[in-house]
């Protein structure tokens, strides 16, 4: 059975954006290959560089807030409501 790298990649941002600090950068301690897809998507900023994090883009941000609230998959509380609880 082939990996799902999309939803792989949907996983990875929401637990980027669980590490939310400085309204836009998280810590990139997950997979390189889903990190690079993320860049290559446009949703996070180059991970390979010397920082211990990453850049959300606008995007990024965006679908991480939201999308992962609104995906009937996803059999979790809003992300959006867990990062204002923090």
């Amino acid at each position: 059975m082939a990996l799902d790298t999309d939803k792989i990649d949907d996983a990875v941002l929401a637990l980027l954006f669980l590490t939310l600090h400085d309204h836009w950068r998280a810590w990139k301690g997950f997979d390189w290959d889903a990190l690079d897809r993320l860049y290559q998507k446009g949703l996070i900023g180059d991970p390979v560089n010397k920082a211990k994090s990453v850049v959300f883009t606008e995007e990024g941000l965006r679908r991480a807030e939201h999308d992962g609230s609104a995906d009937p998959t996803w059999n979790a509380p809003s992300l959006a409501a867990h990062s204002r609880a923090a």
